[in-house]
């Protein structure tokens, strides 16, 4: 099996996330990966990936991943049934982190009970 078809859930992912300027080279056996993800959840994404497939520190592997915008944490766009609570579990692992969410986003949010599938909520740097 070659290196890149090892990794290929990792390009099928920033193929996903939308990786910009993307660029992946094979040299020696060592797959170099290059591009720039949107925020630092998408690059962590990423990175859980290929520890995923090659363990926690591949030798067969050198990424070089960027963020366009590492201000905010990430853009999260609200789905049908969403709470803040539930948001917050997703992206730091304890729903009462909603109040950070809120927090952020006050400027389209008044309560932090009332959300709307389709809004697009700051999800602040944790």
């Amino acid at each position: 099996m070659s290196v890149k078809a090892k990794y290929q859930p990792v390009l099928n992912l920033g193929e996903q996330l939308g990786i910009k300027d993307g660029n992946v080279t094979e040299e020696g056996g060592v797959l170099k990966i290059k591009g720039v993800a949107n925020t630092q959840y998408e690059k962590n994404l990423l990175w859980d990936k290929i520890k995923e497939v090659g363990g926690q520190s591949p030798s067969d592997l050198k990424a070089n991943i960027t963020v366009a915008d590492d201000s905010v944490y990430h853009r999260h766009v609200v789905k049908s049934g969403e709470s803040l609570s539930k948001i917050a579990k997703h992206y730091y692992g304890d729903a009462m982190k909603y109040k950070q969410i809120f927090s952020a986003n006050t400027n389209i949010l008044k309560n932090p009970d009332v959300i709307h599938p389709d809004q697009v909520l700051v999800i602040p740097n944790p």
